[in-house]
């Protein structure tokens, strides 16, 4: 059964930072890309970052230099340090794992940054 269990969501103010981590099981984390998206109320689900198997990067424009993930292979986890966190930074956080043969998702961790 595959499990992605992120942790580490909360509210903090404006300037904080907050620490994701994503911690799978049942899938073999090494073959995986791995990726944070977030979703705000009332829209879409979008990619916030994601990490390589071989560890490179992407982010998004709107988290460049504030955020950086990544990897633990041996721990199955995938982290995303948020700095210099946003009101617009608001949002469930959720982790996902991608293979050439599926995808899955975790529950979500909201993220709440108060002005």
């Amino acid at each position: 059964q595959v499990q992605l269990v992120e942790s580490g969501g909360g509210l903090v103010q404006a300037g904080g930072s907050l620490r994701l981590s994503c911690a799978a099981s049942g899938i073999i984390f090494g073959i995986n890309t791995m990726a944070w998206y977030r979703q705000a109320p009332g829209k879409q689900r979008d990619l916030v970052a994601q990490i390589a198997p071989a560890d490179s990067t992407n982010y998004a424009d709107s988290v460049k230099g504030r955020f950086t993930i990544s990897r633990d292979n041996a721990k199955n986890t995938v982290y995303l340090q948020m700095n210099s966190l946003k009101p617009e930074d608001t949002a469930i956080y959720y982790c996902h794992a991608k293979n050439v043969f599926n995808i899955h998702w975790g529950q979500g961790t909201p993220v709440t940054v108060s002005s």
